[in-house]
């Protein structure tokens, strides 16, 4: 969640007293209390009403593998590459013969036949 180190409570705590001043920081610390656990009754009870809204069958679901940060493309290629499913037979098309037109053979000195009005 948060990576807050000792040193770093501390010298926020330094700061406190410094800006607040030693009268004014219990009552602060009073209300900052209030705050964290008024978010966390918040949260759950957005938790319990999520569970309730959607029912017992998604009680089960992970949600940790739907966080978006998990994707890896090279990891999902992987998997999909590895699965044991068969793969489907390719299927090829058998190729059309156009039909046989006669071979026409010119003699020698004769001009191939020429459409004028093709072109």
């Amino acid at each position: 969640m948060i990576d807050i180190s000792v040193e770093k409570v501390a010298l926020l705590l330094i700061i406190a007293v410094l800006v607040l001043g030693p009268t004014k920081l219990p009552e602060y610390t009073r209300k900052l209390g209030r705050l964290i656990r008024e978010l966390r009754r918040m949260a759950s009870g957005a938790q319990e009403k999520i569970r309730q809204e959607l029912g017992p069958e998604f009680e089960d679901i992970d949600w940790r593998k739907m966080d978006p940060r998990q994707y890896d493309p090279r990891r999902i290629i992987r998997e999909a590459l590895l699965e044991d499913e068969p793969l489907p037979e390719p299927v090829v098309p058998t190729p059309v013969q156009p039909p046989a037109r006669p071979v026409v053979r010119l003699a020698a000195g004769q001009k191939a036949p020429f459409d004028d009005e093709s072109t």
